[in-house]
């Protein structure tokens, strides 16, 4: 493994662009291979995995900045220019979300929030993965189901003249 260290640390710069954030990828790509229980023992095969485990947590990594960016600028956007619907529709969201039960605050909060894939979230939980699929589903409906049997109705812009 430490002779990979050299090309995976070329290789996350590559990625992020960023020292730090290189040295921190190949840490937690390492990491992850040697806990790994389906190392590849042929050293052909070995190198070319290592270097998809690191590829996988970069985009996992892209994925999660995205959702975390997303949220920030929507959050922005309602500061600045609050439409007089959005923070009713936001409280019937946080009520619901707040009154569904713990696994279905779970399951959503890893997969709609915080952006893991399913087989993340199969992981984090230690659940087969068609459990997370049918978990999350159910959450969902619940979740749409709480805030369309809300009798609190968001205002809606007028237009204008």
């Amino acid at each position: 493994m430490a002779a990979l260290h050299p090309e995976l640390l070329a290789y996350a710069q590559s990625l992020t662009l960023d020292t730090a954030a290189a040295e921190d990828l190949v840490h937690e790509a390492l990491l992850r291979v040697l806990q790994s229980d389906k190392v590849p023992q042929e050293s052909n095969r070995l190198r070319p995995w290592a270097f998809r485990v690191l590829k996988n947590l970069f985009l996992d990594l892209q994925r999660r900045q995205k959702v975390r960016l997303n949220y920030l600028q929507s959050e922005a956007q309602l500061a600045d220019e609050p439409d007089a619907g959005d923070p009713v529709e936001m409280l019937l969201v946080r009520q619901a979300y707040e009154r569904l039960a713990p696994r279905d605050r779970e399951i959503l909060c890893l997969i709609d929030i915080l952006g893991f894939t399913y087989s993340e979230a199969s992981e984090i939980i230690g659940i087969p993965l068609g459990t997370v699929m049918s978990r999350i589903s159910r959450a969902r409906r619940s979740m749409l189901e709480l805030i369309e049997d809300s009798n609190v109705r968001p205002f809606r812009k007028r237009m204008k003249a």
